[in-house]
């Protein structure tokens, strides 16, 4: 005797569907999961080229320190400057690259406090490229690299200062009202923070 089990046509399809759903729904949290890291992935190898590049290319005086070296997004930028209001102080910078690098601009703070018109004595600091967005369209760019950014850090020391666009304001305005009360004190947070 032959057995004819047969499922009916609408069930099948409901069947069909379901798993379907199922599937989906199974593929979409996996999804998310990978999506930030695939983003870093791309950061990474992004990072295996351009960090090769930044040591390279560093400005006298600069010196870059991975304290992990698995991790190529957060290193320490060391600026000694040769000469100016900072000459023989040792300015550290802790940088910090985002998932989402290059579209945006890594995270920068000096962790040295010291007495400048475009440094916060807490470390914030002005310098355009580090903007997502500006006015002038300066800011930061996907063509941007990093030894861009350690340029312009080092840059904050000589060419870059910018008393006219200041973030302390407090310290443009003594510079321009007492200059050498500027420069005494600038020197004074250099031998008492940054030797």
């Amino acid at each position: 005797m032959k057995c004819n089990y047969s499922v009916p046509k609408t069930q099948n399809k409901t069947n069909m569907i379901n798993l379907r759903k199922r599937k989906l729904e199974q593929q979409k949290p996996a999804a998310k999961k990978s999506a930030p890291a695939a983003a870093s992935s791309v950061r990474d190898k992004l990072l295996v080229q351009e960090v090769q590049e930044m040591e390279k290319f560093l400005p006298k005086g600069c010196s870059v320190t991975f304290n992990n070296p698995n991790k190529l997004h957060q290193f320490v930028l060391t600026v000694k400057p040769c000469e100016g209001y900072w000459a023989e102080g040792r300015f550290s910078f802790n940088i910090d690259v985002p998932t989402e690098y290059n579209i945006a601009p890594p995270k920068v703070k000096c962790t040295t406090r010291l007495w400048h018109p475009n440094i916060t004595e807490s470390g914030e600091i002005c310098l355009s490229l580090l903007r997502q967005r500006t006015v002038d369209s300066s800011g930061w760019a996907p063509t941007r690299r990093l030894k861009d950014v350690v340029w312009g850090l080092n840059s904050l020391f000589t060419d870059l200062l910018n008393f006219d666009d200041p973030l302390n304001v407090e310290a443009a305005d003594q510079h321009q009202q007492d200059k050498d009360g500027f420069i005494e004190k600038a020197k004074s947070y250099v031998k008492q923070f940054a030797m």
